[in-house]
C-alpha cells in the first residue's frame, strides 16, 4: 500500500462522549427521547443526517430552518467540548501506529465526516502529521458514500487500489469497499462480513499493512 486513509473518530481518537453529550442537550431541550443506542447509529454519519435519525423520535416534523438552528447549536457544544482535549487524549498504540507507517513512508490520510476535523487533529497533537484531510468541509455525500475517501487519494495522488482505509464503523466499510478500496476495520468494523482485515487493536495495524504490501509485491513478481 502506498497510502493508508484513517477514520478519525473510533480510530485516531474517541470523541463519542463528546458527541453523545452535545446532541444529547439539544434532543433534551426539544424534548425527544435520545439515548446511547441511538448515537451509536450516528457514527461516521454527517451532523445534518445525524439530526435526521434524531428526529425520528419528534413528536413533529421539524422545518429546515429548525434543523439549521439545532445542528448549528449541537455543533457550538461539541465545539466548547473539544477544548477540553489535548495530546493526553491520543492514545500510544495511535501514535506508535502513526510513527511507524512514516518511517516506512507510506503516505497518510484523514478520511472523516467531521467538519472539526483540523480542529481536533491540533489538540491531539497531529496537525502535520497527515498528508491529506479530506472531511466534512469538503465534500457533500457523507459515508457509506465513498466521497469522504475517494477525495481523500485524489489528494495524495494515489488510486484506491493504491490505499487501504482503517475504519471501526460499518458504514465506513461500506464506503471504503464501494470506492474500491481494501479497509481494515477495527471494534464493530471488524464484524463486517467483507472486511478484508479484521483487527483488534491498533497496535496490529502496521504489520497488516506491511503483511498486504508484501503479498502485493509478490503477486507483481508472477
Amino acid at each position: 500500500m502506498k497510502a493508508v486513509i484513517f477514520d478519525l473518530d473510533g480510530v485516531i481518537c474517541f470523541t463519542d462522549k463528546l458527541h453523545y453529550k452535545a446532541w444529547k442537550t439539544v434532543a433534551d431541550e426539544q424534548g425527544i427521547y435520545f439515548d446511547e443506542k441511538i448515537n451509536d447509529r450516528l457514527r461516521g454519519v454527517s451532523r445534518m443526517a445525524s439530526l435526521d435519525i434524531i428526529l425520528e423520535k419528534a413528536g413533529r416534523t421539524y422545518s429546515a430552518i429548525e434543523k439549521e438552528k439545532i445542528a448549528e447549536e449541537k455543533n457550538n457544544i461539541y465545539v466548547s467540548l473539544l477544548d477540553t482535549m489535548s495530546e493526553k487524549d491520543l492514545d500510544v498504540s495511535v501514535k506508535n501506529a502513526l510513527d511507524t507507517l512514516r518511517s516506512r513512508g507510506t503516505l497518510l490520510a484523514i478520511g472523516s465526516s467531521s467538519k472539526n476535523t483540523k480542529k481536533i487533529l491540533e489538540k491531539l497533537g497531529l496537525k502535520d502529521y497527515f498528508d491529506a484531510v479530506s472531511d466534512g468541509t469538503n465534500i457533500t455525500k457523507s459515508k457509506p458514500d465513498p466521497e469522504v475517501f475517494l477525495k481523500a487519494a485524489e489528494m495524495l495522488g494515489v488510486e484506491p487500489s493504491d490505499a487501504i482505509v482503517v475504519e471501526d464503523a460499518l458504514s465506513g466499510i461500506d464506503a471504503a469497499l464501494a470506492g474500491g478500496f481494501k479497509c481494515i476495520g477495527i471494534g464493530e468494523a471488524s464484524t463486517h462480513p467483507q472486511v478484508t482485515y479484521p483487527i483488534k487493536d491498533m497496535t496490529e495495524l502496521p504489520d497488516v499493512v506491511l503483511c498486504d504490501m508484501a503479498c502485493l509485491s509478490g503477486l507483481s513478481e508472477i
